[in-house]
């Protein structure tokens, strides 16, 4: 099988994010409701046979990275063997993991030895009081202590991912770019994006990623592109003069990537998404078993992937080309 997965665009994509459950340990502001939220019943997941046997097709047709997310992929009963299993796929290269890592520090040792290449953790504040509020509940040790679990067990790079909230976190920028003057870790700064809103509230959240750079300006910080090239985002990185690690600038509304994109995301239940933004979706599970027809569905789903998913034209409030997709970021995986 020699196909290789090109849009219509001329973007190949090499890159999976696989979401293994939709249900998190915590209840961020940004990402789904304190309450109210229908998960899936767990018979609709994709079992670890199905994702091993998608992904086993996706490698033969050039996918070479994996990105293990949810809702919290910890929460997912021994996620250690899946990623052993996709470790072992001829081709795959890399396999890294999202996670809010309440539980990671446990099983880091685990993970690593499994297959597990790389790690983002999320961490919205360095204050305990405002990590739980914006987490509605979360214990900021806990993933304090698996960042350096991370650096024991010899994952490389470790990024922390900041998604900056007007009026909530914004004021921590500084901090965090301390961070990375002390600490060889990439702190991403990530701006609120319309996921799974039907309204316009998030806009009294947003904060344009320029914010970030004026910061530098105030502080007098000496600042350039890193010049890192690893991992498989979007993320555009620099370095403060004499800093240990660096920071990222993920601005999907004010300045998109999607003409670099080469990612396609499959939901917890089953779902091909070619875009995270549009409501466009292709089940994958009466197609398993059938290697053929299965490498034709993401071809197909490829096919309607957009130019661009016009995060922008919804912060003007402009009419938009596509149908935005109604499921929360913890439905989707990111």
């Amino acid at each position: 099988m020699s196909a290789i997965l090109t849009d219509r665009y001329g973007r190949v994509h090499d890159y999976l994010r696989i979401s293994v459950t939709d249900r998190c340990n915590l209840r961020c502001v940004y990402c789904m409701p304190e309450e109210g939220m229908e998960f899936e019943p767990e018979e609709n997941m994709l079992s670890f046979d199905e994702i091993y046997e998608v992904v086993r097709v996706l490698a033969g047709l050039g996918v070479r990275k994996l990105r293990i997310t949810g809702g919290e992929p910890l929460v997912r009963k021994n996620l250690e063997q899946l990623i052993g299993r996709l470790s072992s796929i001829p081709g795959i290269e890399d396999i890294a993991l999202t996670t809010n890592g309440i539980y990671f520090a446990g099983r880091a040792e685990k993970l690593r030895a499994a297959g597990l290449t790389r790690i983002n953790i999320s961490l919205d504040s360095l204050r305990a009081d405002r990590f739980s509020l914006i987490t509605r509940g979360g214990d900021i040790k806990r993933v304090l202590d698996s960042i350096e679990a991370a650096y024991r067990v010899g994952l490389d790079p470790i990024k922390l991912n900041v998604v900056l909230m007007k009026g909530v976190n914004d004021d921590e920028i500084d901090d965090f770019l301390q961070m990375t003057i002390d600490r060889k870790v990439q702190v991403r700064f990530i701006e609120y994006m319309p996921i799974g809103h039907d309204d316009a509230s998030w806009k009294s959240k947003y904060v344009p990623l320029s914010t970030v750079m004026d910061r530098c300006v105030e502080r007098s910080w000496s600042v350039n592109p890193s010049g890192e090239v690893y991992g498989n985002g979007p993320s555009k990185n620099f370095r403060i003069e004499g800093a240990l690690g660096s920071f990222g600038l993920i601005h999907p509304v004010s300045d998109h990537f999607c003409q670099t994109c080469n990612r396609l995301r499959l939901t917890a239940d089953g779902n091909i998404k070619p875009c995270l933004y549009w409501s466009d979706e292709f089940n994958v599970r009466t197609y398993i078993g059938n290697d053929q027809a299965l490498a034709d569905l993401f071809l197909k789903a490829l096919d309607v992937k957009p130019e661009s998913h016009e995060m922008a034209k919804a912060l003007l409030s402009e009419q938009q080309s596509h149908m935005p997709t109604l499921r929360r970021m913890s439905q989707i995986g990111g």
